[in-house]
C-alpha cells in the first residue's frame, strides 16, 4: 500500500513512517516549509492546496494521512494561501480547527483520495490503562485538581476552543487556544506560579485520522520549567510519544503522570 504522509511538526510523522514501512508500506512525504521536522520527499509552502493535489496524484497516491503539529493560527494570516485554500477558509462559517480540517478532508475526498486512520500504525503510543502511569505518587490535592480539570479539559475540546486547561487548587488558570499546549503551560506558570496541574483531552468524537492530541518529551520539558505537579492525559485518545522515555523523564522531573478514561 501506498500511502501519502502529510507531516506537521513533531516527532508523530516519524513514528508512523517507520512503522508503517515495517509493515510494508510505501511512504511519500510531503512536508510543510518552515513546519515539518522530518526529512520529507517534497516540501511545499503551508496553504498551496492544488500543487499538493498535483504532487500526491503524479506519485500515484490515494491513501493520506495527515500528522504532527499545524499551528491553527496559521489560518488567520492566508497571505501566501492558494487560490483554492483561500477558497475553501472563506465559505467556513468559523475557523475552528475542526471545521477547517472537515472542509479541508472534504475537498481532499472530492479530489479522490482517502484518509487513512493511523492507529494500527500508532498503536504503541495510546495510553492502555487508568491511573497512575509512573512512579511519583499523586497527593490528594492534586489528584483533586486531575478530576476537577477534567470535565473542563473535555469541554472546551468539544467546544473547539483546545486541548488543554492548567488548574491549581481547583481553579481554572488558563487554556489553550491558539497558542498551543506548550505556551499555555507556560502562561498559566507565570500567573500562578509552581504545583500548577496540566489535564489534556481529546474530543468526545474524536476523529482518529487527524488531530489527536499528541504529547511528547518536548511538553515535558515545558511542564518541568513551570514545575507542574502533574500531567493527566485520557486513556486510549491521544498519542503519548516515546512512552518509555517520557515515563521515566517524567519521574526524574519529579513529576505526576496520570491516565484517566
Amino acid at each position: 500500500m501506498k500511502i501519502g504522509l502529510i507531516a506537521g511538526a513533531g516527532e508523530l510523522p516519524n513514528v508512523f513512517r517507520k512503522n508503517a514501512k515495517q509493515k510494508g508500506n510505501d511512504i511519500f512525504t510531503v512536508g510543510a516549509k518552515d513546519i515539518t521536522s522530518i526529512e520529507a520527499d517534497v516540501y511545499l509552502p503551508i496553504g498551496k492546496i492544488s500543487k499538493l493535489v498535483e504532487i500526491l496524484k503524479s506519485n500515484n497516491v490515494k491513501d493520506i494521512v495527515m500528522l504532527g503539529k499545524f499551528e491553527h493560527k496559521l489560518s488567520l494570516d492566508p497571505r501566501h494561501y492558494d487560490i483554492k485554500a483561500i477558497s475553501i477558509l472563506t465559505s467556513l462559517k468559523d475557523k475552528k480547527p475542526s471545521s477547517i480540517i472537515r472542509a479541508f478532508m472534504a475537498f481532499m475526498e472530492e479530489e479522490g483520495f482517502s484518509f487513512v486512520d493511523p492507529r494500527d500504525y500508532l498503536e504503541e503510543l495510546l495510553i492502555e490503562k487508568e491511573g497512575l502511569l509512573n512512579d511519583v505518587e499523586i497527593s490528594h490535592d492534586v489528584l483533586e485538581d486531575i478530576k476537577f480539570g477534567i470535565d473542563i479539559a473535555k469541554k472546551i475540546a468539544d467546544m473547539d476552543i483546545g486541548q488543554t486547561v492548567v488548574v491549581k487548587q481547583k481553579a481554572v488558570v488558563a487554556v489553550e487556544a491558539m497558542e498551543g499546549t506548550d505556551k499555555t503551560i507556560l502562561r498559566a506558570f507565570e500567573i500562578a506560579g509552581k504545583d500548577i496541574v496540566i489535564v489534556k483531552s481529546a474530543r468526545t468524537h474524536q476523529d482518529f485520522r487527524v488531530d489527536v492530541p499528541t504529547v511528547g518529551i518536548d511538553t515535558l520539558n515545558v511542564a518541568k520549567n513551570a514545575k507542574a505537579r502533574a500531567i493527566a492525559l485520557q486513556k486510549g485518545k491521544m498519542y503519548l510519544v516515546d512512552k518509555e522515555k517520557f515515563l521515566k523523564t517524567a519521574n526524574k522531573f519529579n513529576i505526576s503522570v496520570y491516565a484517566y478514561e
